[in-house]
């Protein structure tokens, strides 16, 4: 399961149940919309001996620490979990949304090795980006706030610019890599971006990946394709990410190929 709010737009549920179906494993996946004053009763519930394991997304990747017994190291760092694993009748934290942005760019490595990452927003996402842009020797990352002059609180942006949006464009000509990390154009808010009317063309020479994947097009995608750069959509950190939970699970790969091909069909029923 996947728990959240908001939550009916997730594509996890899908995903989940065909690798599930795929297997042959007789489980079911499904989004739970929690309010936060729900989440101690659902910690009570996750040690029934019926779960298995969820994943976390947004608001609740941060407060859910608090209600495991351990955290994987690589989750403590980043300060957010977005997935929950019972081993040996304890409740483990660990978060796969870096491995999940790392995926994609697998064939950029020039634009982030000792180049510039621009990231807007400075969220439980945002914490998992930073972690592995550091991984691929970036080396410099600039956060773009809301509130630039309140220091993030997060450890792991120590080291990190903290720019305003209004200063953003200041550094574009520099960063070979521009993050959307903010929920900004995310279903049903699709006409919203980070990036300002009449800025685009500072987008023009980095590559530009948006982590929210409903829709799969948003508009800062289009904002950036209409000045000729190149774009990664949150579709491929998704899957990606989802299959480092499935494999923490079960201890088998998601099948790609195949969880595409489901993606597509329904989409495609939808249209």
């Amino acid at each position: 399961m996947v728990i959240g709010s908001p939550i009916s737009h997730s594509l996890s549920p899908l995903m989940h149940n065909s690798a599930l179906k795929y297997y042959g494993y007789k489980a079911a996946y499904f989004a739970i919309d929690l309010r936060e004053n729900e989440l101690s009763e659902f910690a009570s519930w996750m040690n029934r001996d019926s779960f298995r394991g969820c994943n976390i997304t947004i608001p609740y990747k941060r407060i859910m620490m608090e209600m495991v017994d351990q955290i994987d190291p690589s989750a403590k760092e980043i300060g957010a979990i977005n997935t929950v694993v019972k081993k040996n009748s304890k409740l483990v934290g660990f978060n796969t949304d870096s491995i999940g942005f790392k995926k994609p760019l697998q064939n950029f490595t020039d634009n982030i090795d000792g180049g510039t990452a621009l990231i807007f927003g400075t969220g439980g996402a945002s914490n998992a980006v930073v972690q592995a842009l550091r991984q691929m020797n970036c080396e410099e990352i600039i956060l773009i706030s809301r509130r630039p002059a309140a220091k993030p609180a997060a450890e792991i942006f120590e080291g990190c610019k903290v720019a305003g949006y209004d200063q953003w464009t200041a550094y574009a000509e520099e960063a070979s890599l521009i993050v959307n990390a903010t929920p900004l154009g995310m279903h049903p808010d699709i006409d919203s971006s980070p990036v300002r009317e009449g800025e685009e063309l500072h987008m023009s020479s980095s590559l530009c990946y948006d982590l929210v994947y409903k829709p799969e097009m948003t508009k800062f995608l289009r904002q950036a394709e209409s000045v000729g750069t190149e774009t990664i959509g949150g579709l491929e950190m998704l899957i990606h990410q989802g299959s480092e939970s499935f494999r923490l699970w079960t201890g088998q790969p998601f099948p790609i190929p195949f969880i595409k091909r489901q993606i597509q069909i329904e989409t495609t029923k939808k249209a």
